[in-house]
This record gives structure tokens, sequence and C-alpha cells, in this order.
């Protein structure tokens, strides 16, 4: 329960390594045409674990980059987490065949319940839950609509189930490099009794230090990606400082 994972993420849109601000497909940079070769280079910067997005699957419901996706688990010699459009279990059979270590429900957590509980019966810690916020309550589909389901309640439901990690995402600071909201990270963690990955608003060292020493609540690690692809954020430097 105690450590505290850096996950550098890779976001692929269209075969490319890209970064979008809280989620508009219209506000995109594009950071690298090889996905591969950035995962090669978190890896050899000490990257312990790669958090993928397929956002092309977000979007169509389904994995889309998954041949990419799995040369990247095969070349890379440190595990990988997929998030993106899953929303079948032969879908996430086929991910976790390809080498995945770990694959994220995010919107089929709301809108299909019975294939969440049936992904958590069968995979256990191979699943975390992706839960998106704003202003607490859950937003699906990308971030365009917004549920009228709390995500406290619904990561006490889904732990009561078998989720063993939970990814939480206050989309009000993602991608808008303004720190973390650290408060409704720990509150997630103790109300679930379960790990929460800090996801959105990372920006500096200072960020990653302060949600780390929460890791007794259970904060288990953080996503970073802005932060890392503008340079604000060193990965070598950050992994050894959390050591």
């Amino acid at each position: 329960m105690s450590s505290f994972i850096i996950y550098p993420a890779i976001d692929i849109l269209g075969g490319k390594c890209v970064r979008l601000v809280q989620g508009d497909y219209s506000q995109e940079t594009v950071y690298n045409d090889s996905p591969l070769n950035v995962a090669r280079a978190w890896e050899e910067q000490g990257g312990k674990f790669i958090h993928l997005v397929d956002l092309d699957g977000a979007k169509a419901g389904r994995p889309v980059n998954d041949v990419m996706i799995g040369e990247i688990a095969a070349q890379v010699n440190v595990p990988v987490q997929v998030g993106g459009g899953l929303r079948t279990i032969s879908d996430v059979e086929r991910l976790l065949s390809l080498g995945v270590s770990r694959v994220i429900i995010g919107t089929a957590a709301i809108e299909d319940r019975a294939f969440t509980e049936e992904v958590l019966g069968k995979y256990g810690d191979k699943v975390a839950i992706g839960i998106d916020a704003r202003d607490g309550y859950v937003a699906t589909r990308g971030w365009l609509e917004t549920s009228e389901v709390q995500a406290e309640m619904l990561a006490k439901e889904l732990a009561s189930k078998g989720a063993e990690t939970f990814i939480f995402t206050d989309i009000s600071r993602d991608g808008m490099m303004q720190g973390p909201n650290i408060d409704a990270i720990v509150s997630l963690a103790k109300a679930s009794g379960r790990t929460v990955i800090a996801s959105g608003g990372v920006t500096k060292l200072d960020d990653l230090k302060a949600l780390s020493e929460h890791r007794l609540d259970g904060v288990g690690g953080a996503i970073v990606g802005k932060a890392l692809y503008t340079g604000s954020i060193r990965l070598t430097e950050a992994v050894n400082a959390i050591r």
C-alpha cells in the first residue's frame, strides 16, 4: 500500500503521441510521431509503469490502436496500463493477451455495471477503474457528458465488487498545469479503502512530493503527462526524488 509510482502518460491519437487540453479533441498538440519511441524513452529515464490512452478508442467505444499498444507492451520491459474505449470482455481479453498488465475501465463503469462487475470478478487487480470527475460527479464519454453519480459513491460500490485500483482525474485540473486536487484524491482513497492513482494537474516535482506524502492514505501514484512533455518535470529526477 505504501509504494508510490510515477506513470508517464502516452496518449495515442491517429497513431501519434498527443496531448489534449481538458479532453478536447480540437485542442491537440502532437509531441511525437512514434508512441513506441516515447515509451522506450520513458523506460530509459526510469519509468516503472507506463500509462497508455487510446484516444481514438475512447471516442469510438472500442480499442482502435491495439496493434500499436501490443507492440509497445512487447518492446518495453516495464508494465503498461491501457484505457480508452473498453466496453466488452473480448476487448479486455485481447489487450491482456497482447501483454498489457492492467486495463482501465472508464465510461463503462457507469454505463454498463454488469460488464464492469464481470471484468472485476474475472481479472481483479488487472483492472483499474478510471473515475473522471467534474465537481465531484463522474463524467463519461471522453468527458463529453457528466452523470448523476458521485465519484466517492461509485468508488465505494466498485471496491465492494473487487476493484483494487482507481485512477482519479479532476477534469478541471487536467492539462491546465494548476496542480492536482489533493483533497479530492485523498478523500476518494479513504472513502474506497483502495489504492488511488492521481491523474490530471501534476505540474511540478512538488506536486508529486505532496501526493506521495499521502501514500499511507492510499494514494499509490500519479500519472504525469503534459509536464513531462514540456520539460517542467524531468522523469529521472522525479523518480529519484520520490524514492
